[in-house]
C-alpha cells in the first residue's frame, strides 16, 4: 500500500480535499494567524503559572546519556534547542528513570542525588537559550517526566531486555521472550513506587515546576491499567489497577511538597501489530474472546472505548491533578497509532492505514476527553506527521477548544524553531520539516543515539550516521 506524501499537497484545498476523501476529520484553518491575534499565542492559565503560548515540547529518550545516568553534551544540545523553540511548556523534555532497573536503555537519564546538578544544568541551559532569544522566561513551565520502563526495561545492555512485568501477557511475553522471573511481587512494586518520591525531590531541587508520573506507551504505569488478571493489591479491581497512580502521587507529595504533578496517558491502546503480507502491519492473532490488555479499547482490541479513560480523569481531578498529556498505544507493539509515519523504523511494519487517519484519531480522542473534563489543561500529541500543514491544524484545534496546547516531539529534533516561526508569521523552513523518516527511532533500535540524521546538519555528519545507514541496509 502507498499513500501520498504530505509534502505533495501544495495548497490548503488540495490537503482538505484529500482528508475528506479518506474520511480523516481533522480541524483545519486555511489562514494561520501570527502575533497576538493567533490562538497559538494566547496565554494558558495553569495551577502553577500562566504559560506564555500554546506550544509544548514532549518528552523523548535520547539514548545519549552516560552509563551512570548523567546527561551528555548531546543531551545538553537537545535541551538547548528546546529553549530555542519558542514553546513555553516543556512537558518532561526527557523520560528520566527513577531507578537503574527501570531504564529503557543503558544511556537513559536517572533522577538521583548523583545526577541532581546535571539535571539542573539541563534546565538552566534551556532557560538561558530561551531568555537569549525571546527575552522572557517567567511564563515558561518546565517539567521532568519520571518513569519506570517495566516490561521494556533494558538497563545494562542495548541488546538485552530485562523486563519487569505485572502479569503474563500472551502476546508480548511470546514476542519478547519474557521469562517467568520477570513478574514483580507486590513488595517489589512498593519499592518502585517509593522511588518516585526521592526522584521527584531531586527534580524539585533542580528547579523543575512539575513532574510527569508516566502512564503511557506500554511502560510500567501504563501496564497497571490493564492488570485485570493480577492477584493482590495491584490487580483486578479498578481501585487496585490505579493504586500505582494514587500511591505514586502520595510518595511524590510527601517527598516534594508543593511540586505540581502531571500525567502523560496513553488514552487508548490496541492489540499489538506485526508485519503481514508485503510487510504491512496487521493485528496479532487473538482467538480468546474479548481482548483485555488494551486500556481505552473495546473488546475487539481494535476500537476505542473511553469509559475507563474518563474514569481515570475523574481520579486525576480527585487527586488535584489538572495537567494531562494524551498520547496513544506504544512504540513497541503498535507504533502506527502512537506516532503516525510514512516510513517505519527498522523493526517496524508498513503503515496499515494512511497516517493522517492516525492523526485524526488522536485529535478526536483528545477532544472527547477535553470536552469531558474541560477544567483540565490538556496537551495533545501526534501532530508531527502533518508537516507543512501542522500550523493550520494546530491553530484550529486550539481555537475550537479541542486541546489547550499542541505537543511536538519528532518535529523539534529537525526543526526546533517551528513554534517561533509560526508565532512570528514567518514562512516555514521546508527543508528541515520532519518527514517522519523514523531514523530517530531506527538509531536507538540499533543501539545508536537518537537524532534527526536526514535533516539536522549536526547528525548528518555525526560518526554514528554511517552505522545507522549500515543497520538500515
Amino acid at each position: 500500500m502507498s499513500y501520498p506524501r504530505v509534502a505533495s499537497f501544495k495548497t490548503a484545498d488540495d490537503f482538505r480535499t484529500y482528508l475528506a476523501q479518506i474520511g480523516a476529520d481533522i480541524p483545519f484553518d486555511a489562514n494561520v494567524l501570527s502575533g497576538l491575534q493567533s490562538p497559538l499565542a494566547q496565554m494558558l492559565p495553569t495551577a502553577v503559572r500562566t504559560v506564555g503560548n500554546r506550544f509544548a515540547i514532549l518528552p523523548m529518550e535520547g539514548w545519549d546519556g552516560t552509563e551512570d545516568g548523567h546527561p551528555s553534551e548531546l543531551t545538553l544540545r537537545r535541551w538547548t534547542r528546546f529553549g530555542a523553540s519558542g514553546a513555553k511548556l516543556i512537558w518532561g523534555g526527557e523520560a528520566v528513570a527513577v531507578r537503574h532497573d527501570g531504564r529503557a536503555n543503558p544511556n537513559q537519564l536517572v533522577a538521583s542525588e548523583a545526577t541532581l546538578v546535571d539535571l539542573a544544568r539541563l534546565r538552566q541551559a534551556l532557560v538561558a537559550e530561551h531568555l537569549l532569544r525571546y527575552g522572557r522566561t517567567d511564563d515558561l513551565l518546565i517539567g521532568l517526566q519520571l518513569t519506570h520502563s517495566g516490561r521494556f526495561s533494558k538497563p545494562n545492555d542495548k541488546k538485552r531486555m530485562e523486563p519487569r512485568t505485572l502479569y503474563r501477557h500472551p502476546i508480548l511475553d511470546r514476542k519478547y521472550n519474557v521469562p517467568e522471573g520477570a513478574l514483580l511481587s507486590d513488595d517489589e512494586i512498593d519499592g518502585i513506587i517509593a522511588a518516585f518520591g526521592p526522584a521527584a525531590a531531586v527534580a524539585q531541587r533542580a528547579g523543575y515546576d512539575f513532574v510527569d508520573l508516566k502512564h503511557c506507551h506500554g511502560y510500567l504505569g501504563h501496564e497497571f491499567l490493564t492488570a485485570h488478571d493480577r492477584p493482590g493489591r495491584y490487580g483486578g479491581s479498578w481501585e487496585n489497577r490505579t493504586r500505582f497512580l494514587r500511591d505514586g502521587v502520595a510518595a511524590i507529595r510527601a517527598a516534594a511538597p508543593g511540586l505540581a504533578i502531571g500525567v502523560r496517558l496513553s488514552a487508548f491502546d490496541w492489540i499489538g501489530f506485526k508485519p503481514g503480507a508485503e510487510k504491512i502491519g496487521c493485528p496479532e492473532d487473538w482467538q480468546n474472546g474479548a481482548y483485555p490488555y488494551a486500556f481505552g479499547s473495546d473488546a475487539s482490541g481494535l476500537g476505542i472505548d473511553l469509559t475507563e479513560p474518563k474514569r481515570f480523569l475523574d481520579l486525576l481531578v480527585e487527586l488535584g491533578i489538572s495537567l494531562v498529556c494524551f498520547t496513544a498505544g506504544s512504540p513497541y507493539y503498535n507504533p502506527h497509532i502512537q506516532r503516525p509515519a510514512l516510513f517505519p523504523p527498522s523493526d517496524g511494519y508498513q503503515p496499515p492505514e494512511d497516517p493522517l487517519v492516525g492523526v485524526a484519531r488522536q485529535i478526536y480522542v483528545t477532544a472527547e476527553l477535553k470536552r469531558y473534563r474541560p477544567e483540565m489543561v490538556v496537551v495533545g500529541t501526534g501532530y508531527s506527521y502533518l508537516q507543512d500543514w501542522l500550523p493550520n491544524v494546530a491553530q484550529a484545534v486550539v481555537r475550537t477548544g479541542a486541546a489547550d496546547s499542541i505537543g511536538l516531539g519528532r518535529m523539534v529534533l529537525s526543526y526546533p524553531e517551528m513554534p517561533a516561526d509560526v508565532l512570528a508569521g514567518r514562512d516555514l523552513q521546508r527543508k528541515i520539516i520532519c518527514r517522519t523518516f523514523s531514523d530517530c527511532t531506527t538509531g536507538p533500535r540499533n543501539g545508536l543515539v537518537s537524532g534527526c540524521y536526514p535533516l539536522d546538519d549536526f547528525y548528518k555528519t555525526h560518526p554514528q550516521r554511517a552505522l545507522l545507514e549500515a543497520a538500515k541496509k
